[in-house]
């Protein structure tokens, strides 16, 4: 761990990151884990308070029962930014885990930790993306309304295959052969001066950050559309762009084999966020 870094765990500080989970518990072996992440920016923590609560969320719809309330969790969060520099980004994970249970996990056992790390948010120089051959799972086939961790092996497999063919990410369709998202993010197109961007129909999650880039770009006077996509309104798209946590609003400058610009809208909607997050709560003095 760097000096940049800090975990809150079985009631501690420790920027050392001492075993949590063991052999026998139920979170490594039956994978009753949860996570969110939130970002502290120079500071600014946008959007802080949704991330929190849809951790517990998350918690509760895979049964388990969080013992922490959502302003118990921002506390913690305040607290352990306050042990670290302010000039930097900072990755806010939060967790949830049940050690206790056999084939389901034991509520009273749920345990909460958090780790705090240091990561830039990332320039927005482009990424490429391919359509990727795997598919996610609708809400009858997984807990694809938590941010479960059990989730991400298949968003694992679909980068590996897109990095074997030379893409950074890819689009993954929902199991109707529509767009559901890229691997790691929400996708986004532009057509014709209006953004869209793929309804919720239970296969994806409906981002926090999409959720604000939505409100920001509509209170702009830009056009949001949230509807069905299919992979051919991407490939003929005017533009293409994520928003997701890690990188906060980035553009997408190729499809397969199609070159695509950092167009208006993507460039509108980032400097939106940006002003979004320094206007945004500050780290407590």
């Amino acid at each position: 761990m760097t000096n940049r870094e800090i975990i809150w765990s079985n009631g501690e500080w420790s920027t050392e990151d001492k075993p949590t989970i063991g052999i026998t518990d139920h979170a490594l072996w039956m994978a009753s884990t949860v996570f969110d992440g939130a970002r502290a920016v120079k500071g600014h923590l946008p959007d802080l308070k949704p991330h929190c609560q849809r951790a517990i969320n998350s918690a509760l719809a895979m049964g388990m029962e969080p013992k922490v309330t959502v302003d118990e969790i921002i506390s913690r969060v305040y607290e352990g930014l306050a042990k670290l520099p302010h000039d930097t980004d900072y990755y806010i994970k939060v967790l949830f885990f049940s050690p206790g249970g056999f084939i389901l996990p034991d509520p009273e056992s749920t345990t909460f930790a958090l780790h705090i790390f240091e990561t830039a948010l990332p320039e927005d120089t482009g990424f490429s993306a391919t359509f990727s051959p795997f598919r996610r799972p609708d809400a009858t086939m997984a807990p694809t309304e938590a941010k479960a961790s059990c989730l991400y092996p298949n968003s694992q497999r679909i980068l590996r295959e897109a990095n074997k063919r030379g893409f950074y990410t890819a689009v993954v369709l929902d199991g109707e052969g529509n767009i559901a998202e890229f691997a790691a993010a929400n996708l986004w197109i532009v057509k014709n001066g209006t953004a869209y961007t793929p309804v919720p129909n239970g296969t994806f999650l409906n981002g926090i950050t999409r959720q604000r880039v939505i409100k920001l770009l509509r209170e702009d006077g830009i056009p949001v559309e949230e509807v069905t996509l299919t992979p051919e309104d991407v490939l003929n798209a005017d533009e293409v762009f994520s928003t997701g946590n890690h990188g906060k609003v980035l553009h997408c400058n190729r499809i397969e084999d199609r070159e695509l610009p950092r167009g208006p809208i993507c460039a509108r909607a980032r400097e939106l966020y940006q002003e979004f997050t320094l206007a945004s709560d500050k780290v407590p003095a």
